[in-house]
């Protein structure tokens, strides 16, 4: 798989991400698009996985900044779980240990495969602080390793005004289920 943009790709996914910062300025109050600008810019590969973002129905946008790291953190803002991360079970060991009816990929190796992270049920949390997501869909979160090693997984959405964290079989998938995402930049 090609991770390069084109020149046309490259201009095309920073005029969206420009004009999503400039339209949601309260997910990113005290950020600076020049200083975004300026750390995209110097990492193509983290541009590429923006992209990725953007490409599978994310419309990742920036949501805050970690002083000790000097990065900028990207989360898929879409109003509902990203319609080209849908119907995936939560890892590949989900997904081999189906016998009929397999989906097509898992969350966690697809987030692998685009250099995102699943969102944790902390980060998921915080981004429903920036508006109303999930509220006819659900998203995979990052599943701790005592859970997941006896057969689950968690996953979130917002219900009748609320942010509910739930667990399911790490095998099962729906049409409604997907995954969010952050990248780091």
């Amino acid at each position: 798989m090609n991770k390069r943009l084109s020149p046309q790709q490259h201009d095309e996914l920073l005029q969206v991400l420009t004009a999503r910062f400039d339209k949601n300025k309260h997910r990113h109050t005290a950020v600076d698009w020049a200083n975004v600008l300026a750390k995209l810019e110097a990492n193509a590969q983290k541009l590429w996985s923006l992209y990725e973002m953007e490409r599978t129905g994310g419309e990742p946008d920036v949501v805050g900044y970690d002083t000790q790291t000097g990065e900028y953190r990207f989360v898929d803002c879409s109003a509902e779980t990203p319609k080209g991360r849908r119907s995936l079970c939560y890892d590949q060991q989900a997904l081999a240990s189906r016998k009929e009816h397999k989906p097509e990929h898992s969350a966690t190796e697809m987030a692998s495969d685009m250099g995102i992270d699943l969102l944790s049920e902390d980060e998921y949390r915080q981004l429903q602080q920036l508006g109303q997501f999930d509220s006819k869909t659900s998203s995979w979160l990052k599943t701790p390793v005592d859970i997941r090693a006896l057969g689950g997984a968690l996953f979130g959405d917002l219900r009748y005004g609320h942010v509910f964290v739930y667990h399911n079989g790490a095998d099962s998938y729906y049409g409604s289920r997907g995954f969010r995402s952050s990248l780091k930049v």
